[in-house]
């Protein structure tokens, strides 16, 4: 695939991408053109209707007020010229001078002759405007005759009714000749003021779509000017987040979203200076553990030293040593006290190193059985440790520091779980795991998540132990530098279970000519202060 066409695919797919974050529901930009267009389409479907309403009836009123007044005025003139008992002929004759007005509407006139038969004269001729198109409860109101009194002084009235045939409006309007006469009626579609008040809805409802199109585009322009700043406050959060501390955001304007800029720069700043306070105080912190780690091993060389050569004089105590009585225990408390001391410093100083990120490896390739035995052994540690761990499995790692994590893990099996300590190997996937499980009464369920914390002390009522509380932590970080881990957890049969889980080949690879100038040494040894044949006493 060419440049451009990855270009245009990665430009469809960041459209594509938009379009679906724009129209999903939660988009708070679809919320508002949506809340816009329903106010707008209320707003413009409420005027459109009562727009249409009152034109309607306003034009329907003014040609129905017309049409009535002018029908009215026909019958007082013409049809009450006709005699009391007009001829069939007479009717007809009237009926068409009466059709022939102004408004042009369809006359139909019934009346008796002289022989008491109804007779009817209509404009239309024969097949014009009959009877039958006159409701029933229109002539029957119009030919009721009303009880005269001081507000109604005439017997008949004239009465209309609307009334719809083949989908066409008409007029229908009755009347009768006071004083003896014809009944007429009159006919006259509302077709033209129909056809008025359809293309009067048809502009409502186009003006009705361009308004709800206007507010959905208005809406868009204000959900756009009121995000931008939300999206750009949006971005430097996720900005802040990943640790870049200097973000900023340009102020413009007194209204609200400018106050919560400005909240934002002032909490951005005020972060700032507690992480680069916090970061110093961190930073000094470290250099003092470090500092303080150097200034110990030379005074600490010189007691290790005189405390060897204590250790020898206690070995030949008994073939004629000179020590008092009195004064042994308290020199094997120094001997112990001072080596305790100094894996303590070393301890320390490793710390220092993974805390400052100097740690290296310097990676081999090792079989993970021999590295293992070669553990156990310089330990003298053989009779209390059961290995089950076949030749053959093969990992690039760091010799040393497998060593201490190691060390440290069967060391804490020793002495805070029981006999024998089983160690396991297999391989899976691309990793090597080692379990190391005692028999002892196993850890207790609120000391498991802090086992590899730094000093955690599982009982505040014994803060001294042997060990100097970093063994774990120390193990687990060298585990981490390979890309691995170790886990804890008591074991269905009984007694507690380390986990540790090693890649055969760590990537990224490390550098495996570097290391740290104090790196060597004997850094992480086992927490529980054991050391060459002292180690087989203890057990």
């Amino acid at each position: 695939m060419t440049e451009e066409h990855q270009g245009g695919s990665r430009g469809w797919t960041a459209a594509r991408k938009g379009v679906w974050s724009w129209l999903r529901f939660t988009s708070l930009r679809l919320r508002l053109v949506l809340v816009f267009g329903l106010v707008a389409l209320t707003a413009a479907v409420s005027a459109s209707g009562i727009a249409y309403w009152l034109n309607r009836e306003a034009v329907l009123t003014r040609t129905q007020d017309a049409v009535l007044r002018d029908f009215e005025q026909e019958m007082q003139n013409r049809a009450g010229a006709l005699s009391e008992h007009p001829t069939q002929d007479e009717l007809q004759h009237t009926a068409g001078q009466m059709a022939n007005s102004s408004q042009r509407f369809g006359v139909l006139l019934v009346g008796e002759d002289a022989d008491g038969d109804t007779v009817y004269g209509s404009s239309g001729g024969l097949d014009g405007f009959a009877l039958s198109d006159v409701p029933e409860s229109l002539r029957t109101a119009v030919n009721k005759e009303q009880k005269l009194t001081s507000a109604n002084k005439h017997p008949y009235h004239l009465y209309w009714q609307r009334i719809t045939d083949d989908d066409t409006p008409y007029l229908v309007a009755g009347t009768k000749v006071i004083g003896g006469g014809p009944t007429g009626y009159m006919l006259k579609s509302l077709e033209p003021e129909a056809k008025d008040l359809n293309s009067l809805a048809w502009s409502l409802g186009i003006a009705t779509a361009l308004a709800l199109l206007g507010s959905a585009l208005l809406a868009q322009a204000l959900a756009t000017t009121v995000l931008k700043p939300v999206h750009r406050l949006g971005v430097a959060a996720r900005r802040l987040g990943e640790g870049r501390l200097d973000t900023r955001l340009r102020v413009s304007g007194t209204d609200e979203l400018a106050d919560l800029s400005r909240t934002f720069n002032s909490a951005a700043e005020n972060l700032e200076k507690r992480v680069a306070d916090m970061a110093g105080r961190e930073q000094a912190s470290r250099r003092f553990v470090a500092d303080m780690s150097h200034e110990l091993r030379t005074p600490l060389t010189a007691l290790t030293a005189v405390t060897e050569v204590l250790e020898e004089e206690l070995e030949f105590e008994g073939e004629g040593g000179s020590f008092d009585p009195m004064v042994e225990p308290a020199v094997r408390l120094v001997v112990s006290e001072t080596r305790r001391l100094n894996d303590l410093v070393e301890n320390l100083m490793e710390v220092t190193r993974f805390d400052a990120g100097t740690a290296r490896l310097v990676l081999d390739d090792v079989d993970v059985a021999d590295q293992i035995t070669a553990c156990i052994d310089a330990r003298a540690w053989l009779d209390a440790v059961d290995l089950d761990a076949e030749r053959g499995i093969h990992a690039r790692l760091d010799p040393r520091r497998l060593d201490v994590i190691l060390a440290n893990l069967i060391g804490n099996a020793l002495k805070h779980g029981g006999s024998p300590v089983r160690v396991s190997v297999a391989r899976a996937d691309d990793e090597v795991v080692i379990r190391v499980r005692d028999h002892g009464p196993g850890i207790p369920e609120d000391v498991l998540p802090h086992v590899f914390d730094r000093f955690y002390k599982a009982s505040a009522s014994r803060p001294r132990s042997e060990g100097s509380g970093l063994g774990l932590s120390i193990a687990l970080e060298n585990a981490h530098i390979h890309g691995g881990g170790i886990t804890a957890e008591n074991s269905p049969e009984g007694g507690a279970v380390f986990v540790l889980r090693l890649p055969q080949d760590p990537s990224p690879p490390t550098d495996e000519d570097v290391g740290d100038g104090d790196d060597g040494g004997t850094g992480g040894v086992p927490d529980d202060g054991s050391k060459g044949k002292d180690a087989k006493g203890q057990v």
